[in-house]
């Protein structure tokens, strides 16, 4: 564990370190220097991380790099611009906040491109089985008479009973019946389906 961020002075009384010195000696890249500014600091910058993060756990890594970040910059800390400990609760600020877009962004984009409602098979493929299923279909009707063409479409694709196909191609039930059977047989034939 750390020291205690206090300086000793003569006389055996003990005053808070100024954080601005050990920001200084920070720049020179004294370790224990930047332990004592965690033992004076960390607890506020971890306050305002998970007053913006809300999490305590993803405030804990704000607070780690917010820390690791002075350990690299310090020397670019200006005492005239403001006091040391306004400077590392502004980088805390700045990283809960980008903390905070990164993961909005990271929910939007899984929500934007979420895949869980989509289709379950494979459309494209599909679509061009059925495109050429259908294509072998008019190929083999075409190869029929067309008295079991017609008599086939009346039936299939227009979803008339036998009775009404007998009636509109004004024919006997029988024939038409035995005109759809010998079509139906030409067409598995044709597709290749076995009986």
């Amino acid at each position: 564990m750390a020291e205690p961020a206090r300086l000793h002075v003569a006389g055996g009384a003990a005053e808070p370190a100024d954080p601005s010195l050990l920001l200084q000696r920070v720049a020179r890249g004294d370790d224990a220097a930047l332990g004592q500014l965690y033992d004076l600091l960390g607890a506020a910058v971890l306050a305002l991380a998970r007053r913006i993060v809300r999490d305590p756990a993803r405030a804990e890594e704000v607070t780690q790099e917010v820390f690791v970040q002075a350990w690299q910059t310090a020397a670019r800390y200006d005492p005239s611009r403001g006091s040391a400990r306004t400077w590392l609760m502004t980088l805390a600020h700045r990283r809960a906040v980008d903390v905070v877009r990164h993961d909005q962004a990271a929910t939007d984009r899984e929500d934007r491109y979420d895949w869980s409602s989509g289709p379950d098979h494979d459309v494209v493929s599909e679509t061009v089985t059925i495109r050429l299923e259908q294509q072998q279909v008019r190929r083999c009707l075409d190869g029929l008479t067309p008295l079991q063409r017609e008599a086939i479409e009346l039936a299939y694709y227009q979803g008339h009973t036998y009775p009404e196909v007998a009636e509109l191609l004004d024919a006997n039930l029988a024939t038409v019946k035995t005109r759809m059977r010998d079509g139906l047989i030409r067409l598995r034939d044709c597709m290749g389906v076995e009986a």
